[in-house]
This record gives structure tokens, sequence and C-alpha cells, in this order.
């Protein structure tokens, strides 16, 4: 059902969506397959499976957020076993929604092994204990950057205060250590998160930066920076504009691809979709 033109975009997206603001994530996930979006965010489908790599990047996710939450509070750093705990708490939360598909060779085993080695990497890197004052975790800022589209919703990891910035961190989980120029190329959601967070706190000068937990053998903990680029802000935003207009639009066709496709936890939905 197509929203009556004379609504507001946040009432348009309320009534397609059930939630009245877009996320990144969600206009990430209509670029690369608009048929996806639909199920997910249109209809609401139950996700029958979801691949151990989401599933863990989730749970570390989930242990580095404990971890700061407790700086935040005022605490000391939480033990390893306190963390491990954190990871399987988000790890059985997981199971519950729906049917973790492992990778050929892997089991809950390695998937301890990884955890406990990434998470020891984790407590000893420079990260853990940052430079300036941890303000603020999972902090959800929203607010209207493109007009004509929904409140964009941001859910930003940490925000640190140091003397001279305000530092804009965002927690990835990677199989490979991330290359030269890799956090460029996935600036857009910071550059986005920074708008939002310049209108919050005017003056202040901004550091945004990924935090890069690497699934190797031995895991390592990196930041990339990533530039202030005006450029690539209004051209982002005019990639939402024009998203969001296919959304509200309902445009939603199969965008096949042999590398999102066999983890899709909509294959049997996407195979009998008939248009």
């Amino acid at each position: 059902m197509i929203a009556p033109a004379t609504s507001t975009p946040n009432a348009v997206a309320q009534a397609l969506t059930d939630r009245d603001y877009v996320s990144f994530s969600a206009i990430s996930t209509y670029r690369s397959c608009p048929l996806k979006y639909r199920f997910k965010y249109i209809e609401r489908l139950p996700e029958q499976t979801v691949s151990s790599s989401l599933v863990f990047g989730r749970a570390i996710h989930a242990a580095a957020e404990h971890h700061f939450n407790e700086l935040l509070a005022g605490a000391s750093p939480p033990s390893q076993s306190t963390l491990l705990e954190a990871f399987w708490e988000a790890w059985r939360c997981a199971a519950e929604e729906g049917v973790i598909q492992f990778s050929k060779g892997e089991d809950l085993s390695g998937i301890q092994q990884l955890a406990e080695r990434m998470l020891t990497a984790f407590r000893e890197s420079e990260l853990a204990q940052p430079e300036g004052r941890v303000i603020a975790v999972e902090e959800e800022l929203r607010g209207c950057l493109v007009p004509g589209v929904p409140d964009l919703l941001a859910r930003i990891d940490l925000l640190i205060e140091t003397s001279d910035s305000l530092v804009i961190r965002d927690f990835k989980t990677s199989r490979n250590r991330w290359a030269e120029g890799q956090a460029e190329s996935q600036a857009e959601q910071l550059l986005l998160y920074s708008e939002l967070v310049r209108e919050l706190l005017p003056g202040k000068s901004l550091r945004l930066e990924y935090a890069v937990f690497s699934k190797t053998k031995t895991p390592s903990i990196e930041r990339h920076p990533v530039l202030h680029d005006p450029y690539r802000i209004a051209r982002t935003k005019r990639v939402i504009e024009k998203v969001w207009h296919a959304i509200k639009s309902e445009v939603f066709y199969p965008a096949p691809s042999a590398m999102n496709c066999p983890s899709c936890a909509y294959r049997s939905e996407c195979e009998a979709w008939q248009g």
C-alpha cells in the first residue's frame, strides 16, 4: 500500500514498516537486495536462519558494549570471564530467534576458542582503555538529514570525549584485517552519524574511526580513521533520497548474488516470489 502523498515522511515510513524512521542498515539492505528489504522491513517475516558469522560479530559487539558500559559507570574493566558471559548471553539470544547456520567445518568448540582469543586481544589493546572519557555507549540519535526522507536513526557504538575532540567509534568484526583504504570505502555510515552528532554538539571537533576486530589466527584489534568528506556526505544523502523514493513507490525485486544469497534467511520466500 502506497501511503498518501500528503503524509509526512515519518508517517509514510510508519505506514510501510511500522517504524517512523529509516536506519543505515535498512537502506543498505535495500541497496543489496530490494526484495530482501521487503521481506524484512515491509512484511516483517521472521528470519528462519542466521549465519554464525553474523551472530559471532553481534556477540563480540555485546561483550565490548558491556566492557565500555562498565567504564562509563566508573567501574574497573570487567574480567575475561565476564566478557565471555556477555558473549554467550548474546549468542543464546540469537539461537532463540532462529537456527544458527554454521560454516563448513565450524562448531561451538571453535567458536569458543576464537571468542576467547579475540576478547583477550581486545582487553590487551589500547582500545580497551581509551584516551579521554567515555560519555556514551550505544547512544541512539535521530534527526532529519535529507528533506523528504524520514528521520535517520543511528545507534553509535562509542562516544569518547578528549581534551580537543569528540571521537565517534564504530565496531566491526571482520574475517581478515582491513586493507588500506577499506575504511574509506565503508565510510558512509560514520559520515552520516557524524552529521547527527555535529547537531548535538555544534562546534566540537569530531574524529571518526572504525575499530575492527579481525578473526585471524592471531586476532588483531585495529583503529581505522575516516576523514571528514563533505562531498561524500552530500552524495550519500542523495543515494538515501533515491532509495527512499524507490521504497515509497514499492519498487521491490530480487538481486541475485553469489556472495549474499547462500546465507540469506529468505531464500525460500524469494524462490516462491512471483512479483
